[in-house]
């Protein structure tokens, strides 16, 4: 299976300045880093399992904050990547418009919707986001992702046994931050 460089460049590029003045929060990390381990998970993963357009694996990996949280609009990244993968990031953009519980129950309804790949994208992000967690972050809200990782895996499991076995481990693994 191989993937187009010249794609990974434009998303890269489109990413980086939409985030160029983010950082991962709790520290100095530009955050255009989470966008890139997002997409190594993603694309490492659909690598070892060839059923999914690795091209758009990879475009939304890299664009899949930009709608959530910069100026950029659906329309910005359907102009540069076209309706596919501008379906894909807005289906894992969070509707802000919902309160805080009904907005993972929308997201993951809306990533149903769309292919397999936008689903190995969320499983991607949580496992990068399964990471160190803000050490602002109290043990309830560390508890609380945890159980929302375990959601996410529940219903979008069943597309790659590899993104899904390494969610699971890290779901596992995240426990260690709320002792």
């Amino acid at each position: 299976m191989s993937w187009n460089p010249d794609l990974y460049q434009k998303a890269l590029n489109f990413a980086a300045k939409a985030h160029q003045k983010q950082h991962i929060p709790g520290g100095e990390i530009p955050y255009v880093t989470h966008v890139c381990n997002v997409c190594m998970e993603a694309v490492h993963a659909t690598l070892q399992s060839p059923k999914e357009d690795i091209d758009l694996v990879m475009q939304c990996a890299l664009l899949h904050d930009t709608i959530e949280d910069t100026e950029v609009k659906y329309e910005d990244v359907a102009r540069a990547f076209g309706q596919q993968v501008a379906d894909g990031v807005l289906a894992l953009t969070k509707d802000f418009e919902l309160s805080k519980e009904e907005q993972m129950a929308d997201s993951l309804k809306r990533i149903l919707e769309q292919p397999a790949a936008v689903r190995i994208v969320k499983m991607a992000d949580r496992i990068n986001n399964l990471s160190d967690p803000p050490h602002y972050w109290t043990k309830e809200k560390r508890q609380k992702y945890q159980i929302e990782a375990s959601l996410i895996l529940e219903k979008l499991g069943g597309v790659n046994a590899m993104i899904e076995n390494r969610l699971f481990l890290k779901i596992q693994r995240y426990s260690d931050y709320i002792k």
